[in-house]
């Protein structure tokens, strides 16, 4: 799977978790030179609270277009710190 926005890969494997629709990338496995914390948090009743990202490109900004789960709850123990996307990235079979 890769993830891509404005022409640039953002995150590429063959070790991504679908979960409810979205790939969820691994660490490894994502460009951290193209994200930028963000303060944005949201909760999920059963995978815990979500950390953003805001994407960066060539000083083009995508605010809090990716997430992950620092600490998830037991039930989605296996996408702690995996990246997952929205907001316009393109998310495709490699």
């Amino acid at each position: 799977m890769k993830a891509m926005w404005k022409g640039a890969v953002i995150a590429q494997s063959d070790r991504t978790v679908e979960l409810e629709g979205n790939q969820y990338f691994p660490p490894d496995s994502v460009r951290q030179e193209y994200l930028k914390a963000s303060s944005t948090t949201s909760d999920c009743p059963w995978k815990g609270t979500a950390n953003y990202y805001t994407i960066s490109v060539e000083g083009e900004e995508n605010g809090d277009a990716a997430w992950y789960y620092a600490t998830p709850k037991e039930a989605a123990a296996e996408i702690k710190g995996h990246v997952a996307f929205w907001r316009g990235v393109e998310v495709v079979k490699d």
